[in-house]
């Protein structure tokens, strides 16, 4: 009977619906669409994506078995708080971690590798002359990712994916500042230029201080948030202390 119940084609078609706006919630709230301590209207929410409120709750409580969101009696759903203390922690380690794939690079890095990123970097900058934001913050994400890859080295690979994936939700928040986007934009042409000097001399010291500029405007962005949030979040916003 149980079996049944569960392979019935209402309950599937939920499930998929649910697991489909779990997917395109989480994206609204990784890339900062829906930013920390927002409030989550479950009737707009319905609206939004035209589905009842089963599937919707469905797919918030996956969002909070992964941290994304919490729920309080009276409160409702919320997207949840970033820890900022642990978040400075995670972007100090990744500032090592782009310094060292730096001073690997200066012994590995292929010619390919080097025209690889640097198509990547093309895109980039059509995205930002296009305002394309979100398309921009993704190719930024995978321009770093295949510089470390370049690195040749696969656990530093693996641990600066995993600590980026920490950070991704973070960056999304801040990733409104118009001023720190075109500052990235200059910092990553001077990348790409390390990158193909010869020598890539520069390339540790400037991996690094980019690392460093990203995660001090990113950390600003989100404890000037937390200092204007405002008196309802405070229970949301607390865990951020």
């Amino acid at each position: 009977m149980n079996s049944q119940s569960n392979s019935s084609p209402l309950l599937l078609r939920t499930r998929g619906m649910a697991a489909e706006v779990a997917a395109r919630l989480r994206v609204m709230i990784d890339e900062g669409e829906m930013p920390p301590g927002a409030r989550i209207d479950e009737k707009e929410m319905c609206m939004a994506f035209d589905v009842s409120k089963t599937p919707l709750r469905e797919a918030l409580k996956v969002l909070v078995s992964e941290g994304r969101v919490t729920h309080r009696q009276y409160i409702g759903y919320r997207v949840a708080a970033i820890d900022l203390d642990d978040l400075a922690s995670t972007f100090e380690m990744l500032h090592g971690f782009e310094a060292m794939a730096g001073a690997l690079l200066q012994q590995r890095v292929s010619v390919a590798q080097v025209a690889a990123i640097a198509a990547k970097h093309r895109r980039m900058v059509e995205c930002h002359h296009a305002g394309e934001r979100l398309a921009y913050f993704q190719l930024n994400q995978q321009v770093h990712q295949m510089i470390v890859d370049a690195a040749g080295n696969p656990v530093l690979s693996n641990i600066y994916a995993t600590l980026m994936a920490k950070v991704h939700r973070a960056r999304g928040a801040a990733n409104t500042d118009v001023l720190r986007w075109s500052e990235s934009m200059v910092e990553h042409d001077a990348i790409l230029a390390a990158l193909e000097d010869p020598a890539h001399a520069d390339l540790p010291r400037i991996l690094r201080e980019h690392s460093e500029k990203t995660a001090s405007e990113v950390l600003a962005v989100l404890h000037r948030a937390r200092a204007g949030a405002p008196a309802a979040r405070d229970e949301v916003i607390a865990s951020c202390a």
